[in-house]
Parts: structure tokens; C-alpha cells; sequence
């Protein structure tokens, strides 16, 4: 199978996803999914037919495929055979995978205080911080723009998170003054964490690797990544017993974390970011530092 042989086919992929406005980032797994289905078969996907989806379905189950990865590779098919093929009889035989919901993983403040002061620096200490004190995902972090802080009215604009839905997120005060001490040291124009290329943001990647370097220099034991701040925010909020709506993470249904609806914005700005509560802990770890030997 060539190139030549399914570009055309792939470029009517790639238009129906433009028109439907699918993210880029959507576009680019979808095309991947469908290369590696045309690698399985050795041929056109184009050409497959029912058993050959089953055959595939049942190759990413034994070869030991995680289940996001089976999940997405069906919604990539799904759309490939239903919109750009026009064959509703295939689409159906791709079936997603259902698995039990696992308890996140979530750190004690303490751990947070630990972890945010280990890492490299303001850069990657302010971005870490966002996770926690607005409880953002990874690529809604890296994706913020400088004039996505709105100092006046306490709120961080987050533009076209998952599901490509605006929303605002609490912007603390102890947040903004650590925001505003990385744009005095980086004066960054545009994105507000730029990546190595300043036109391009840090990419999500990048936070992930230094998240995890941030907690093995504090010693926690617990699998962290950047989503892990996010599950710590909304659990150290419901644990001031703060109402389940105001937590407001951007999802689309309550029951996605128990869950959080929009809400309006002023209620928001009267709560208190966890980030705000560890000032104590992180003013304790600097005294030890500082203190005398015994």
C-alpha cells in the first residue's frame, strides 16, 4: 500500500474533520488510529469489512492495548466509516471499552507544599501552581495566554478547554502574586508559559517531565503527574466543605467527579484557593531549612 493509494482517501478524512471543526490535536490521533488499522490490514481501509474490524478489535485487546488507547482507536473508526466512508454497518461494529472508574490519586497539602517547592524553578513552580490553585488540566495550563489573567476580577479565562467550552477558573491572590513574579523575570508576550520556541506554548510534555521530577526530589512515593494537582485541588476544597458546583472543574456532567456545575463567577472569587492554605506549611519547610544545626 502506498502513499499515493490512500492520500486522497485520507485527505477526505482530514476535510470532514475540518468541517466538523474537530481540535487539531483530534485530527492527528484520528489519522494515526486509521494508519495503524491500514497497517494491520495491508490494505485500504477503505476496503474492510465487518471481521476485518472484529480482527482489529480483538488484536489491540490481546496485544495488551490500554483501554484509552482502544477507546480512542474506536472513535477514530467510528467516525472514519460513518462520516468519510459513508458505512453506518461498520461504525457499529466498533465498540467502546467500559472498565470500572478507579479513585484518583491525591496528595495531602503537605505533599502539594513539597512538590511545588521542589520544582525548577518559577517557571515550572508557576504552572504546577495553576493545576492546583484552579484546578486546570495539563493542556488547559500550558494553553493560557498572557492576557488570559484577569487580576481586576480574580479569574483565570480558560478559552476552548475539552470539549472546546470558555470557562473561568478562580485566580487566588497568592496564585496571581507568583504569576506576576514569573512575568517580572520572563516578561513573556503571548503565551504565558512559552515553550523553547517563544511562539509556540510549553508543551504539555514538558510540564508532565517536570512534575515528575518535582516529586522525586520532595519524595512522594504516589504516581503524580500534573492531573493529579487537579484531583488534589477538588478534593481539598470539598474537604473545606465547600459547595460541590463552586469547584467548577469544566466538566460537562456532574457525575464525571460528583461533579461540578457553572457557576456564577463572584461565588467563585469568594473562595479560597487550596494554594492559599499551604503559605503555613511552605513557611514551616523554610525554617527547617534555615534553622540551626542542634
Amino acid at each position: 500500500m502506498t502513499d499515493e493509494a490512500i492520500s486522497p482517501l485520507r485527505r477526505r478524512m482530514i476535510e470532514d474533520m475540518t468541517i466538523r471543526k474537530l481540535a487539531p490535536k483530534t485530527q492527528h490521533d484520528y489519522v494515526q488510529r486509521i494508519k495503524d488499522f491500514a497497517a494491520f490490514l495491508s490494505r485500504s481501509p477503505a476496503t474492510a469489512s465487518k471481521e476485518d474490524v472484529r480482527r482489529y478489535q480483538l488484536h489491540l485487546a490481546s496485544s495488551g492495548a490500554h483501554t484509552p488507547k482502544i477507546n480512542s482507536t474506536v472513535s477514530a473508526l467510528r467516525f472514519f466509516f460513518d462520516v468519510t466512508l459513508d458505512r453506518a454497518d461498520l461504525a457499529k461494529q466498533a465498540s467502546f471499552v467500559h472498565e470500572p472508574r478507579k479513585l484518583p490519586v491525591v496528595l495531602s497539602p503537605e505533599e502539594v507544599a513539597r512538590l511545588l517547592e521542589a520544582a525548577s524553578g518559577i517557571k515550572y513552580k508557576a504552572a504546577l501552581s495553576v493545576a492546583y490553585g484552579a484546578g486546570l488540566r495539563v493542556s488547559e495550563v500550558v494553553s493560557l495566554k498572557v492576557s488570559d489573567v484577569d487580576s481586576k476580577r480574580m479569574m483565570l479565562r480558560v478559552e476552548q478547554g475539552k470539549g472546546r467550552k470558555d470557562r473561568h477558573a478562580m485566580l487566588s491572590p497568592q496564585l496571581l502574586g507568583l504569576l506576576r513574579d514569573w512575568y517580572r523575570i520572563a516578561r513573556p508576550q503571548g503565551w504565558l508559559f512559552p515553550g523553547q520556541n517563544p511562539v509556540n506554548p510549553m508543551t504539555t510534555r514538558q510540564l508532565a517531565r517536570a512534575c515528575h521530577a518535582a516529586a522525586h526530589i520532595a519524595e512522594i512515593t504516589k504516581p503524580v503527574t500534573p492531573h493529579t494537582l487537579r484531583h488534589s485541588f477538588a478534593t481539598h476544597l470539598l474537604e473545606q466543605n465547600i459547595d460541590i458546583r463552586v469547584i467548577h472543574l469544566g466538566h460537562a456532567r456532574l457525575d464525571t467527579t460528583a461533579l461540578y456545575t457553572r457557576v456564577a463567577t463572584n461565588t467563585i472569587r469568594e473562595v479560597m484557593s487550596p494554594l492559599d492554605r499551604l503559605t503555613p506549611l511552605i513557611a514551616k519547610q523554610d525554617e527547617r531549612k534555615h534553622a540551626p544545626p542542634a
